[in-house]
């Protein structure tokens, strides 16, 4: 049995508060759908670069989260095309970027 999810606007609206909270700004990129949107992290680090999280399992069945862009940082045209092509495979996905140039932020939760 999975444990309870919160609904991604929710969730992406904590995360937005959580980010200003530590003076990180964090965007709403993109709005999906309000209950069943997955949720991708566009982690912008400007010079040193960008990756992107996406939600994945983890080995419990919870929640977790991968580099979807790979292991490094990458250019941010990158990241972008790789949002563009996982909204080609889920128009419902949310995109939030953080903006977080000094590696400030963290997730609070586990990134495999």
């Amino acid at each position: 049995m999975t444990a309870p999810r919160l609904k991604a606007e929710i969730w992406v609206t904590a995360m937005i508060r959580q980010c200003r909270s530590a003076d990180i700004d964090a965007y709403l990129v993109r709005r999906g759908d309000e209950t069943a949107g997955s949720v991708l992290l566009k982690i912008n680090r400007f010079d040193a670069g960008c990756f992107v999280l996406t939600p994945t399992f983890a080995p419990d069945g919870g929640r977790a989260w991968m580099r979807g862009t790979g292991p490094e940082m990458v250019p941010e045209a990158d990241a972008d095309a790789y949002i563009q092509r996982q909204l080609g495979y889920d128009p419902d996905v949310w995109v939030l970027e953080i903006e977080d140039p000094k590696d400030n932020w963290e997730l609070g939760e586990t990134v495999i």
